[in-house]
């Protein structure tokens, strides 16, 4: 969401610099269009070549891998005066095609023509070799000199007779200035002028001249080809006393236009030459500006992008592979890819990002191509940064899979085998049908192991991964209130809230309620959900998953004495009267309310056992004579009535009843008929139960519904507020204030290495059991990759709420070391990392925004925000807005 928490003094802004030559397409052309034709994009892969000196370059490539191949030319350079022209004749020479070799001598008069990517890594290269050694003067230019990036109009033309290019540098195409420079670079010298190419483009140039002259004449020319030369690193001197290099003076031309002659001296040349190769090794370089400041334009709701992409293209070692030759890996044969189109669009952003100039990256064509990838990222929508990584990163995998066509490759059961052995054989099966730079540098291995709760069988596979998610305390628990229910006739209703695992069985709820009520060991919970004054069902399968409980659930449990289970578990259902008014009033009728209540009753024979164990449940219910229902307000007076409940001596017919046995004389036969009348649930004819008359049950019964009649006079002498007041299992506080939550990182891996049940939605099928069961799962990290990403699981969703925990995660910076959390300890790679970027999110759910902190080396962090970089201090870091970080492998320390 655009500028939300933005800074309101711009004047901190880091000031960058920028190439004041680099040539731009127009604002209009470049930011207010949507749509991409074949000319943009032909020009967005258009690739510019850049002249270096070969010194400065070959340094550069001691720390590359890539074998580099070059054509070797050796370079006649011949300078026409009257027509203000260097024509240069480049012949190939035999030797040429051959690698480069780093032990050999340089000459000062050898230089290279790189594609532009080649040119952005040797760049940044030594910008980040001469930011090891400095310190403020990291951004200054030696006085007196630039060494910008400069352009020159060249006519490149071929020789059939000579078999040589012909390279025209004239005045007319040229700025004076630029044309100067030229004329101190190419200028003739005893000293033999060599250019390698490594950018492919001179054979490529002759092959299509070769195709299009097939008739060659002796002494005739190819057809000129104007081109643009990009030239870096040749100082020049810029004061007055050294600007003697070359004196213009105006003539006429044939056409009677004024032109520029240049008198050229040699020696002047010479001295400018020598202070050009003398420099090289110096710190002269820094001043083409500095690298990797870029920022990219909010397009819109964008920032979820932004900030992610920010992270990839400060990634070393995807930095330098995007900047060298990656197209050679595009799979164009993989259906799961984009045909090579969104690694070359996410290419050409990162060297845009990584020009120097630093000038904010409008990124339209990398989203355009991303949807068509990922079609949800189509429109201007908010996004999940993390989700959006997770799908740029497989869609990057998939363009550049170096496998073209995947094996296939049966899974083998472990076997009892160890699992050293078995984690190489998933590895290895798993390289051989995915290898790219991004299962190089960011894919790891953890092994997953399953256990089947019910035959115990164990599964161990090893599966590899590109990120860790990690939940936060607040969501791998979860709060659950309830209310337990006793039934010695002693205790009130009372409510128990716990905390139990998210993805926990119903006997971690039920162990947690027994030891939070001080469940004696003589007793058992029944756990049921109550729903409209109604048992809706028992909660008794001890694997079940609490998942399956909503919030907005209300459960009880009631205390049961351990009595064979033969014994038939009845349960009270009550009832009230009730009398409709006004005019044209239904008949009265019977409406449930209040909280079923349950007993086991053994040696159940008659009525006189059901009613007796009804009012021992209803005692503690019980209220004093003198108070009535509606003079209870509050908890204190609760108490009160529980406290006086107990008083001995309470004159009350209730009491007496209570205290009554199930073999209690005629006259108490009489007051219950009256007060409480029992019915049998779904039994034909006359259902009621009565004192002494036997129960139509058989031995094979375990449940007895019971439906009880109370008359307005009970409704009086008991407390049914607390009968019928059950709270809900979790009510959000939408606006209670929420208390800071700290955590360390390290507990957050421990929750997500912690054993824990599958969902109902995910469970496992068991080969032993030939059935899906809900097996017990258990993570354990195996292989770590060279860049870790750690997701931190800041947002959760229900069917009602969404939710963003603000915990503060207390994560390290500099040494994360993960010895202790790695199964498999390989001593030749080290499982310290040190942090290097962060995505950081603002706001809530409704709204918010996404920034960056990218750490640019030796502590020096900048913050990233859409187009607006600025440099900020390590102690910000860390903050509960960090939800995506990006750790890189270090030595041990």
């Amino acid at each position: 969401m655009d500028d939300l928490f933005s800074s309101e003094d711009d004047d901190h802004l880091f000031d960058l610099d920028y190439n004041p030559y680099a040539r731009k397409r127009p604002l209009s052309s470049r930011l207010d269009r949507d749509d991409y034709d074949e000319t943009d994009e032909e020009e967005a892969n258009r690739q510019k070549l850049y002249l270096v000196p070969y010194r400065w370059w070959k340094e550069a490539q001691r720390s590359v891998a890539d074998e580099i191949v070059g054509i070797l030319y050796n370079v006649l350079s011949n300078y026409d005066n009257a027509d203000s022209e260097i024509v240069l004749d480049l012949r190939k020479e035999e030797s040429s095609g051959t690698r480069v070799k780093m032990d050999e001598g340089v000459s000062s008069r050898e230089y290279a023509l790189v594609k532009e990517a080649l040119w952005l890594r040797t760049l940044k290269w030594h910008n980040d070799s001469k930011t090891s050694e400095e310190d403020d003067r990291y951004h200054c230019v030696a006085e007196g000199q630039s060494q910008e990036v400069f352009h020159l109009q060249i006519r490149l033309s071929f020789s059939p007779g000579t078999n040589s290019l012909l390279v025209k540098i004239s005045l007319k195409d040229n700025a004076v200035d630029f044309y100067r420079r030229a004329c101190s670079i190419f200028n003739s010298q005893s000293e033999l002028l060599r250019i390698w190419d490594f950018s492919g483009q001179t054979s490529q140039f002759v092959m299509n001249e070769i195709i299009n002259l097939p008739k060659f004449s002796p002494g005739k020319q190819g057809k000129e080809v104007l081109l643009e030369l990009h030239v870096h690193g040749f100082f020049v001197f810029t004061n007055k006393t050294d600007e003697r290099l070359a004196e213009p003076m105006k003539t006429e031309n044939s056409f009677g236009k004024s032109r520029v002659r240049m008198n050229m001296n040699s020696d002047n040349l010479s001295s400018q030459l020598m202070l050009t190769n003398t420099s090289l090794s110096g710190s002269g370089y820094r001043g083409i500006g500095v690298l990797g400041f870029a920022g990219l334009q909010n397009l819109g709701n964008t920032c979820f992008m932004n900030s992610a992409v920010q992270c990839l293209v400060h990634t070393t070692q995807l930095v330098d592979y995007c900047l060298g030759d990656y197209e050679k890996d595009i799979n164009h044969e993989n259906p799961l890819g984009m045909n090579g189109e969104l690694s070359l669009a996410f290419g050409e952003l990162l060297r845009k990002l990584w020009a120097p100039g630093a000038m904010p990256v409008a990124p339209r064509m990398f989203k355009f191509k991303l949807a068509k990838f990922a079609p949800q990222f189509d429109g201007y929508n908010q996004h999940d940064s993390q989700e959006f990584l997770a799908f740029l990163l497989d869609g990057l995998h998939e363009d550049l899979n170096r496998v073209k066509c995947k094996p296939y490759i049966e899974a083998k059961d472990a076997e009892g085998r160890p699992d050293e052995e078995v984690a190489d054989e998933h590895w290895l099966n798993h390289l051989a049908r995915n290898a790219s730079i991004i299962v190089d540098i960011f894919q790891g291995q953890y092994r997953s192991t399953l256990v089947c709760p019910v035959c115990k069988k164990v599964s161990v596979t090893f599966d590899p991964f590109m990120y860790l998610t990690l939940p936060l305390p607040s969501t791998t628990m979860r709060t659950m209130t309830l209310t337990v229910f006793s039934t010695d006739g002693i205790m009130l209703p009372m409510p128990f809230t716990i905390t139990v695992p998210k993805g926990g069985r119903l006997k971690d709820l039920i162990d947690s309620l027994s030891l939070a009520c001080s469940l004696k060991d003589d007793e058992t919970l029944l756990v049921a959900e109550i729903y409209k004054n109604q048992i809706f069902r028992l909660l008794d399968g001890p694997s079940d998953s609490v998942a399956l409980i909503r919030d907005d659930d209300k459960l009880v449990a009631y205390r049961l004495p351990k009595v064979s289970e033969t014994c038939p578990l009845v349960v009270f259902s009550h009832q009230q009267l009730e009398r409709p008014y006004g005019f044209g009033a239904m008949a009265p009728n019977w409406k449930l309310f209040g909280v079923p209540l349950i007993a086991r009753i053994e040696n159940l024979s008659s009525g006189s056992e059901i009613h007796y164990q009804f009012l021992k449940l209803l005692r503690p219910f019980l209220m004093p004579v003198e108070d009535v229902v509606n003079d209870y307000d509050g908890d204190e007076t609760r108490n009160t009535v529980n406290e006086n409940s107990k008083v001995e001596g309470i004159v009350s017919p209730l009491v007496s009843y209570c205290d009554a046995g199930p073999d209690s004389g005629e006259e108490n036969d009489v007051h219950l008929n009256a007060d409480f009348k029992f019915y049998l649930v779904d039994k034909p004819g006359s259902s009621e139960i009565k004192m002494n008359d036997p129960v139509p049950i058989s031995s094979l019964t375990k449940n007895l519904d019971v439906t009880v009649h109370w008359s307005d006079k009970m409704i009086e002498k008991y407390d049914t507020c607390l009968l019928s007041s059950l709270p809900e299992v979790f009510k959000p506080q939408l606006f209670a204030k929420r208390h800071e939550e700290s955590i360390s990182l390290y507990k957050c891996l421990e929750g997500f290495l912690q054993e824990e049940p599958l969902g109902p939605d995910d469970m496992w099928y068991c080969p032993r059991c030939k059935k899906h069961q809900q097996a017990i799962k258990k993570l354990d990290l195996w292989r770590l990759p060279e860049i870790l990403v750690i997701h931190l699981k800041r947002f959760s969703y229900s069917r009602f709420f969404k939710n963003k925990l603000e915990t503060y995660v207390d994560f390290p910076i500099h040494d994360l070391n993960l010895s202790n959390y790695i199964s498999h300890i390989d001593n030749q790679l080290s499982n310290c990392y040190q942090l290097y970027a962060v995505t950081n999110h603002y706001g809530g759910m409704g709204g918010g925004h996404y920034t960056a902190f990218i750490d640019h080396g030796h502590g020096r962090w900048y913050e990233f925000d859409d187009d607006r970089v600025f440099p900020i201090s390590e102690d910000r870091i860390k903050s509960s807005a960090a939800y995506v970080l990006f750790y890189r492998r270090v030595r041990e320390m």
